[in-house]
């Protein structure tokens, strides 16, 4: 569920084949929601029922539960670092202590009305010494772990699940959009020399870091593509349809070309700026050998790659997925990524998740009996 959009894909496995096949899909203008968070549960309930409907019409089959992509600007990444004594009496390291360091690590963040969606261990010690590479093994006494934990706030998630359940689709698990969208925009080699996927949606803007095919870094920025299109509507005093055909390059009106860059440039060059910032804070600035990778709707901002290869100074390239082969489809559009990667984040089963848990256990377990209570009194 984008803030302007709601899209519902429905995916088959063939044995054998990499991606899957594309057997349905449903879209619909996204109601009841601002900056990814839910304001009108009935109305962004209704965006999810029609799409799904008109994915079981192409598709041929009902839908009864689903992959869902969090996002929202209280989607951000939080580092924290755990320790654990190594278990087993001979001192190999196993997935059990990876967890207790895992967990550690969680708890050492105190965090406040937040849920963990995912959690990704970034580093390791074992007795005071770095280790590169696989931990499970070795021999030692103490892990220390290091770890990036995507959070995002327990209202979001809660009312996410409201609306999809009162939509009539139980969710399988939730999945960080970024992360979804990674498994279509990013290739391996991308991910291990690292790599920003930067995501622009209608009204917020979301960026996740991989580094040695991690994800190290997320944040969400509360500025987005609308910004861009709001502006040009101003600039030149015209309806917000003809200023969004402006902004990627549809318009067959004559405009001031160099008005148009004026604006755009300036909108863009914000969220550059945010982007720099985050990238100096984590000591990533201009040191990514893989670029800037734009997906989302406001990816297709005209001049977006060229303003972004002068401003960051980083190789910068819009998203691009070899799921399709030769084949001609709407689909290949950034714009449709997150909702992509969600089937194979079926498929993938979040393999970065030493614990081998659904992200959805532990929470949904927590707000089931809050939705059940929040859906009796949103029914009539």
């Amino acid at each position: 569920m984008g803030t302007e959009m709601t899209r519902v894909i429905v995916g088959e496995f063939i044995k054998g084949e990499k991606y899957p096949k594309i057997i349905g899909v449903g879209e619909t203008e996204t109601k009841g929601l601002r900056h990814g968070y839910v304001l009108h549960p009935e109305e962004a309930s209704e965006s999810v029922r029609m799409a799904v409907e008109m994915a079981e019409k192409t598709s041929g089959i009902k839908i009864r539960r689903a992959y869902i992509g969090v996002g929202g600007t209280s989607l951000r990444g939080e580092t924290g670092t755990g320790i654990a004594i190594v278990s087993k009496a001979d001192g190999e390291v196993t997935n059990l202590d990876i967890t207790k360091a895992l967990d550690e690590a969680e708890d050492n963040l105190g965090l406040v009305n937040k849920k963990v969606i995912h959690s990704y261990p970034v580093s390791f010690k074992l007795d005071g010494k770095e280790v590169w590479g696989r931990i499970e093994g070795l021999r030692g006494t103490k892990l220390e772990l290091k770890a990036l934990f995507m959070t995002c706030s327990n209202q979001h998630v809660e009312d996410l699940l409201s609306v999809i359940t009162m939509a009539g689709v139980e969710p399988i698990d939730l999945v960080a959009s970024p992360i979804a969208a990674s498994y279509i925009a990013l290739s391996d080699k991308q991910k291990v020399a690292g790599c920003a996927l930067v995501n622009i949606g209608a009204e917020t803007v979301t960026m996740v870091i991989f580094e040695n095919e991690i994800p190290i870094s997320l944040r969400t920025f509360s500025i987005g593509s609308a910004d861009i299109t709001n502006d040009i509507a101003l600039g030149f005093k015209i309806p917000l349809e003809k200023a969004n055909a402006l902004k990627l390059g549809y318009a067959t009106e004559e405009y001031s070309k160099k008005k148009l860059e004026e604006i755009v440039n300036a909108r863009v060059s914000d969220i550059f700026e945010l982007i720099e910032t985050h990238l100096k804070k984590i000591k990533r600035s201009e040191l990514l050998p893989a670029g800037i990778i734009f997906i989302g709707g406001g990816a297709n901002t005209n001049g977006l790659e060229e303003l972004s290869r002068d401003t960051l100074r980083l190789p910068s390239t819009l998203g691009a997925t070899e799921m399709f082969g030769a084949t001609k489809t709407k689909l290949r559009d950034p714009a449709y990524f997150t909702a992509l990667g969600l089937i194979l984040s079926g498929k993938n089963d979040e393999g970065y998740n030493p614990s081998g848990n659904s992200s959805l256990d532990k929470i949904w377990k927590e707000l089931r009996n809050s939705i059940k209570s929040g859906l009796k009194q949103l029914m009539p």
